[in-house]
């Protein structure tokens, strides 16, 4: 499986998931304020270098950078709509040279030849399989600063629980909860999440990452099932 095949519906109709974040049914107000506050603590504002994996239509990270510019931004998505919409949420950036790439994730983050201060990527990498999670941090470990950053928002799993328990309970959570969705999107979304999301134990995260030289990790904020991790080479930022 590849993270362009499991971003499908996302890539066809860009609108879903605006519309998901628009109800904050994923909790992106309360965690894109902790990211903005993660931003705020760089000592490098205005000279960082931000690269955005599954960048979508930047909506909630661009605020942040707003608050704190990096020196460069590129993100990298699938969705051609979503893009398109980017440009306009970040078209303001102070000083900021904004880079926009149709593209999967995972490839650009191994084929870049550039050296990231942050990588940020926002409910995107539990769409790889294990494996390519693995090859995702070791991508991240070539081509991140030695001060730098990875922030990364996803879902996660619970220790030892398994994937068929995690599903049981997002999806009672989605049709129970998230009552704006029409109810054929909504099951859209119920069939994308099924068949496409593999999220990992924190633990997991943690050794995939150390494997690739990012030994420092934290989890920042949790709303559920959804959590803002950050991963440095040592050091991490009194939060």
């Amino acid at each position: 499986m590849t993270s362009a095949e499991s971003t499908t519906i996302f890539t066809r109709s860009w609108s879903l998931y605006d519309l998901i974040t628009e109800h904050n049914y994923m909790f992106h107000r309360e965690i894109y304020a902790g990211v903005g506050r993660l931003l705020s603590l760089r000592d490098d504002s205005g000279r960082y270098r931000l690269l955005d994996l599954g960048c979508g239509n930047a909506r909630y990270l661009a605020p942040c950078l707003r608050q704190s510019p990096p020196a460069l931004y590129e993100g990298v998505d699938l969705s051609e709509a979503a893009l398109i919409e980017a440009r306009g949420y970040l078209a303001d950036l102070p000083g900021s040279a904004v880079t926009l790439t149709q593209g999967d994730l995972l490839e650009a983050v191994e084929a870049t030849g550039e050296t990231w201060d942050v990588i940020f990527t926002g409910f995107a990498v539990h769409h790889l399989s294990s494996a390519d999670k693995a090859r995702f941090f070791q991508a991240v470990g070539s081509c991140l600063a030695e001060n730098g950053w990875l922030i990364l928002v996803d879902v996660v799993r619970e220790e030892n629980q398994s994937r068929e328990t995690y599903l049981d309970g997002y999806l009672k959570c989605m049709r129970d909860n998230w009552i704006k969705v029409p109810p054929d999107q909504l099951e859209e979304a119920c069939t994308h999440v099924h068949d496409h999301d593999y999220p990992e134990y924190f633990s997991t995260l943690q050794q995939m990452a150390a494997a690739a030289g990012l030994q420092a990790s934290r989890i920042v904020n949790q709303y559920g099932q959804h959590q803002t991790l950050l991963f440095a080479r040592s050091a991490l930022p009194d939060i």
